[in-house]
């Protein structure tokens, strides 16, 4: 197990050196100049090009990548060329309102994915199964932000019960929780289901069933603990892409976590900010994705990992 904890995090530089220079191309190809935003809309152009000098941005391709790496090296991701704060105090600032946002996700997804998959999976072919896939795939087709104006109209507009915005306090993500985890609920009920539905007819299940166990033991203690594998991956990742910033729906909810923070410093053309949130993002869904793959060999001992 701690041969493949250090295999996977060696694993890991390969996956952001990749993700550095695909961001850092992608980013400097973006029509726009950063130094004209910089030095605002009725700056000349000798302060423009004074602007562009100071920030580097007249060195070759290569060389702004090379004094970037440098910087991150030494744990510096650079200054936002909005705000003049290090984009490191920036992401971190943030961090914590996109963190209680993707817990309270994660538990909505879970409790009602699990719930919804289990209920279709033990009447399989029933009107009560048909239902439930249809609101199911419901859930998969519609999108996040249309669904949280939805729940802005409903619960906010006609029933005041709830801010349509902001990030005050736990209030004022209950709505885009709603909206992030219902969505992704309905992905974790559809595989919930077919899991469910592979283990339920082997034989184990059945002599459990013999033996004269009550139903719910059979289904929670037998059947369930034997298909979570593929939900725990589908959990996994849908944490650690909430984790990574659900863009459009804190853009909607006016939340100022990483997704917002993104979509401004694109707008923006804040060459470093861009790179330092998609570095941020990337590293965090990579660990995500390696805690899960640990979680695997504590579910279900049959999994190692020589």
């Amino acid at each position: 197990m701690v041969q493949y904890f250090i295999k996977r995090m060696l694993q890991m530089v390969p996956t952001i050196f990749g993700v550095l220079v695909i961001v850092f191309i992608l980013v400097h190809s973006v029509p726009g100049d950063p130094a004209r935003m910089v030095a605002g809309p009725e700056a000349s152009l000798e302060e423009v090009e004074l602007v562009r000098e100071r920030l580097g941005l007249n060195n070759p391709l290569y060389v702004q990548f090379v004094d970037y790496l440098l910087g991150l090296l030494q744990g510096d991701l650079g200054t936002s060329l909005r705000s003049g704060r290090p984009v490191a105090e920036e992401i971190l600032t943030r961090f914590p309102n996109t963190l209680l946002l993707t817990f309270i996700s994660v538990i909505i997804l879970t409790v009602v994915g699990l719930f919804a998959g289990i209920f279709s999976a033990t009447k399989p072919n029933s009107l009560r199964d048909n239902t439930t896939m249809m609101f199911a795939l419901f859930g998969v087709s519609m999108p996040n932000f249309w669904f949280g104006l939805m729940l802005i109209l409903a619960f906010s507009y006609y029933l005041p019960l709830f801010p349509s915005g902001g990030n005050a306090g736990l209030e004022h993500f209950v709505l885009p929780g709603l909206a992030l985890g219902l969505s992704s609920s309905a992905i974790l009920a559809r595989l919930t289901r077919s899991s469910i539905l592979e283990v339920i007819h082997q034989d184990f299940v059945r002599t459990a069933r013999a033996k004269g166990l009550k139903e719910k033991i059979v289904i929670y203690k037998h059947t369930l603990k034997n298909a979570l594998i593929p939900i725990i991956t589908i959990i996994g990742l849908e944490f650690g892409s909430l984790l990574g910033g659900a863009v459009l729906t804190e853009t909607v909810f006016s939340i100022n976590g990483i997704g917002r923070f993104l979509i401004q410093s694109i707008q923006f053309r804040d060459y470093p900010a861009v790179q330092g949130c998609i570095l941020f993002i990337a590293i965090i869904f990579v660990l995500v994705n390696i805690v899960v793959d640990l979680c695997y060999a504590l579910v279900d001992p049959r999994v190692r990992y020589e």
